[in-house]
């Protein structure tokens, strides 16, 4: 996988990816790990003259993101495609009593990559859905998440698309403080460690660290 110089990249799903984003701005992209990953990739590669485009919506579920499918993807007509989705599919189940069945996740998310690879030419990854427990209440929500992530992976090796896998690194719980607040958004630490994860499959080249090569003595004409 590789970003196409020139390239139009599309970042979408729900909060964790909107991220605050100015929706009158389309080029605007948010304050979490859209617009980190961007940077980073545009830092590295200046000369590339590649589009980041963020259509997260926050609140989003994968029957919402089916909806918008046309306007929101397919007619930007991106060269890769990102999708994180799947956390509110789960939470509505416990705070409004609205589940979505895995059999619905999947019909719904298996629909809107068939009508990508059918329309566009464009890589594909997927962002598995993840959950950082801050209590015993939220750690009984992995009886519905588990099932949502194993149909991203199922879908993400059917459709020969990369798999960008961060449930195992956030379900530790372990450090939660550093990563979030309610379990779920993330914080300027937990944009910062998904961006990483991201860039790591999608443009490893980015996360590599460079060589200080020979230490140079200041002196004269140097800074």
């Amino acid at each position: 996988m590789a970003i196409p110089r020139g390239g139009r990249v599309l970042l979408t799903g729900d909060s964790i990816t909107d991220a605050g984003r100015d929706r009158a701005r389309g080029d605007h992209m948010g304050c979490g790990y859209a617009m980190m990953a961007a940077a980073s990739y545009t830092a590295a590669h200046p000369d590339h003259d590649v589009t980041f485009l963020n259509r997260g919506i926050s609140g989003d579920r994968v029957r919402d993101l089916r909806a918008r499918w046309q306007a929101d993807c397919l007619d930007l007509s991106p060269g890769l495609v990102s999708v994180l989705i799947g956390i509110n599919d789960t939470w509505r189940r416990y705070s409004q009593n609205d589940p979505t069945g895995a059999d619905e996740f999947e019909r719904d998310y298996r629909e809107i990559l068939e009508r990508t690879r059918q329309q566009l030419d464009a890589d594909i990854v997927l962002v598995e859905p993840f959950l950082i427990p801050i209590s015993e209440e939220q750690r009984e929500w992995r009886i519905d998440l588990d099932l949502k992530v194993e149909v991203v992976r199922k879908l993400a090796a059917e459709f020969d698309a990369a798999l960008v896998a961060v449930d195992h690194i956030f379900a530790g719980g372990g450090a939660w403080r550093v990563w979030t607040e309610d379990g779920v958004h993330l914080s300027s630490a937990g944009h910062a460690l998904l961006a990483r994860e991201w860039l790591k499959v999608v443009a490893p080249d980015c996360c590599a660290t460079p060589s200080t090569g020979q230490r140079r003595e200041p002196g004269r004409g140097s800074a």
